[in-house]
């Protein structure tokens, strides 16, 4: 009997094994039709319901058996199904779903028999009713009013298919003539005395002959004698008797909140500097947003803190009880070589996504008309998928949007109801003025009476900041939101736009309510912040977390904190827990950096030094300290608690000269560097982009992602 039991257990163990060995890790690139990597794309084991996501460089890794059916979409393409074979490594090449020309209607007129004009014509039988056909162009296509003379654009200036649809003229095909490429407005000058033929190419037809660039259809043109052919644009333009009216240039509507950069103090009369920690990185991404589109950076756009933050660094876990490790670096100041810069940074616990606290979240997301720009709305919604791929069966997710009012568009609904969450999102369009006080109300009472206790309750607001019903004043909405944070409900706040951005809010926002915020600039950035750093960005595993330091003035002459201007605290606000300060989430960094004048230097950066004081002499001790350059404490709370916990560490006073310094001391000193350049710093003697190049390549290491290769070339297009 026992033999039969051990055999039967070596039978069951030796099934495990077999069924567990058919599973192999599926791994693969996800191009588009010009073989360019897609970031971002979802593939999905229907068998299994496993999902992931491509990386920067389209590349995926999933676990699956043989038979198992993979799928692979990605906005704007048409989904891919691929059988799991014996092959371990899969390729996919997405092709665009085009819809846009899928009404337009062309007649083909002259002798040709091709596929399109067949097509076509059947197409333009079935609704010979609703079009004109009595003129040359007319029944070309629908939209195009005509005239004895010429071709102008019917009054709504768009492209319309059917009786009353639209395609918006930003989405409009290519139009070639005689063999060249041509603008909309030059297309509807075109006499239709001088045209011989006209064909509509769309879907493969189109792209596979002219590439992406004609993923909305082509409009073929050609005259009857070529009489356009070999033009320029100009000479184009004063053919057809088009005359540019002067550009006007339309004032940008963005707005940041203007802060002075943090001067040199004595820690003779300034003992102690006193800061709330700051995760946001939103200043980056939208720096680098204005660097790639050729335009000057707002000064005022510029938070070196949030430039620096935005890179991961090399700092060890925490080993005892707190959330968080604490390390420190002194070198020298690359760009003044008198001084010194003291780094300063803080490495999160990393807590394993099953030991996650479960979630409850509510999308807040502005549908107002200001969002409809393709880099608003439509990316918003792309984002918030990445976001819900990441969420387990224990979270919900609630959606509530805001125009004109406020509404609840999807109850609270479990995370692994992809589908659900995803259509919900999938349904939203903009429209309308904007209600954002109204839409925090509605999001908070919702997140409110869903709340998880020692769960991760979270609103996470998208939105270009653009306020413009009810609460609308930034002193309106800090009241308003530091309501809300007494709920215990934090706030992610993320951003999309640009043109009539309003960063100034959506910092206030976020700085108030015990959040974190973020500047999605692409897809790409999506896939970072709510995909990749997903643990870091929406679990908080400290809240309310403070820095004060006290610098021995045996060792230091003066100090200044670079960056951080609009989180300084008061000395008093240290140990006051009623003063809110930064949260830090699972396995975040956070760098802070200092800028030393060290005692017995001459320096032109400070100011002319008082006498000394009669009644307020600083007393002298007799402990030497000669060996320490300052002291550092930290308080923080749990993110259920109430009541901090301060951590004191003394800093030595060890320099390392700047070529033996750690990578991430030169990067994360070249990164400032950069950003004080932008600002037009007057406490920096070096401004060379070459000398901030060089700096940050030799401290570029462990770059998997590419995002400090990334900066190289910002700070070389910024030149």
């Amino acid at each position: 009997m026992k033999n039969v039991k051990l055999i039967s257990l070596a039978l069951s163990m030796l099934i495990c094994f077999v069924v567990s060995a058919q599973e192999k890790t599926i791994t693969g690139i996800v191009s588009d039709e010009n073989r360019l990597p897609i970031p971002g794309a979802n593939i999905t084991n229907k068998n299994t319901k496993k999902t992931t996501q491509t990386n920067f460089d389209g590349q995926y890794s999933i676990q699956a058996q043989k038979g198992d059916l993979l799928i692979f979409d990605y906005i704007g393409y048409n989904s891919q199904r691929q059988k799991v074979e014996n092959s371990t490594i899969i390729n996919i090449k997405l092709l665009p779903a085009h819809q846009s020309l899928e009404e337009v209607v062309v007649v083909g007129y002259g002798t040709s028999n091709s596929e399109y004009e067949d097509r076509s014509y059947t197409r333009a039988e079935k609704r010979k009713s609703k079009m004109e056909t009595s003129e040359m162009l007319q029944g070309k296509a629908a939209g195009v009013a005509i005239s004895q003379g010429f071709v102008q654009y019917a009054p709504s200036q768009s492209i319309t298919n059917k009786a009353t649809e639209s395609i918006a003229a930003k989405n409009e095909p290519l139009y070639i003539l005689d063999g060249i490429p041509v603008k909309s407005e030059q297309f509807a000058k075109i006499n239709p005395n001088d045209v011989q033929d006209v064909k509509v190419l769309k879907d493969k037809d189109a792209t596979s002959i002219y590439g992406n660039k004609a993923s909305n259809g082509v409009v073929l043109i050609d005259t009857k004698s070529g009489i356009y052919k070999n033009l320029t644009e100009k000479e184009l333009d004063a053919k057809l008797n088009i005359v540019h009216p002067t550009p006007t240039v339309t004032p940008n509507q963005e707005d940041y909140d203007a802060f002075v950069e943090n001067a040199f103090e004595s820690p003779k009369t300034a003992p102690l500097s006193t800061f709330s920690i700051d995760v946001d990185n939103a200043s980056y991404t939208n720096i680098r947003r204005f660097i790639n589109n050729g335009q000057v950076v707002p000064k005022d756009a510029v938070r070196v803190e949030e430039m620096v933050n935005f890179f991961k660094y090399d700092y060890p876990q925490p080993k005892d009880q707190h959330p968080f490790s604490i390390n420190t670096e002194l070198s020298d100041s690359p760009w003044n070589s008198k001084n010194q810069i003291l780094k300063i940074g803080l490495q999160g616990k990393n807590i394993p996504t099953e030991n996650l606290p479960a979630s409850n979240m509510v999308f807040l997301i502005d549908v107002s008309g200001s969002m409809e720009d393709d880099n608003k709305l439509p990316l918003l919604i792309q984002s918030m998928k990445i976001l819900v791929n990441e969420l387990r069966a224990k979270d919900k997710v609630a959606i509530v949007v805001y125009a004109g009012a406020a509404g609840l568009v999807l109850p609270p609904t479990s995370g692994d109801e992809k589908e659900t969450i995803n259509d919900a999102l999938e349904s939203l369009q903009a429209g309308g003025s904007t209600a954002g006080g109204a839409g925090i109300e509605l999001a908070y009472k919702i997140a409110a009476e869903n709340f998880i206790k020692d769960g991760n309750n979270r609103v996470i607001l998208a939105t270009d900041g653009d306020f413009n019903v009810g609460s609308t004043s930034n002193s309106d909405m800090e009241t308003l939101i530091e309501q809300k944070r007494k709920t215990g409900v934090f706030l992610t706040c993320l951003g999309y736009g640009m043109g009539n951005y309003k960063d100034s809010k959506m910092e206030t926002l976020a700085d108030k309510g015990n959040g974190n915020y973020a500047y999605i600039d692409n897809i790409q950035e999506a896939n970072r912040f709510l995909g990749k750093e997903f643990k870091g960005s929406m679990f908080a595993i400290a809240k309310d977390v403070k820095i004060q330091i006290e610098f021995n003035p045996k060792q230091v002459q003066a100090y200044r904190l670079i960056g951080y201007e609009n989180r300084k605290l008061r000395p008093e606000d240290f140990k006051n827990d009623a003063i809110d300060a930064g949260e830090l989430g699972s396995n975040h960094t956070v760098t802070a950096l200092y800028e030393i004048i060290p005692a017995g230097v001459e320096s032109d950066y400070l100011n002319q030094q008082p006498d000394a004081l009669k009644y307020t002499k600083v007393q002298e001790t007799g402990n030497n300290y000669n060996a320490e350059l300052a002291t550092i404490k930290f308080r923080y709370k749990k993110p259920d608690g109430d009541k901090s916990i301060e951590m004191v560490n003394v800093i030595e006073n060890k320099t390392v000269v700047l070529s033996k310094a750690s990578d991430d001391f030169k990067f994360s000193t070249a990164v400032a560097w950069f950003g004080l350049k932008l600002r037009d710093s007057k406490l920096i003697s070096n401004k060379s982009s070459d000398d901030i190049l060089k700096l940050a390549k030799q401290g570029v290491s462990k770059d998997s992602e590419g995002y400090k290769a990334e900066f190289i070339r910002l700070v070389q297009s910024a030149i």
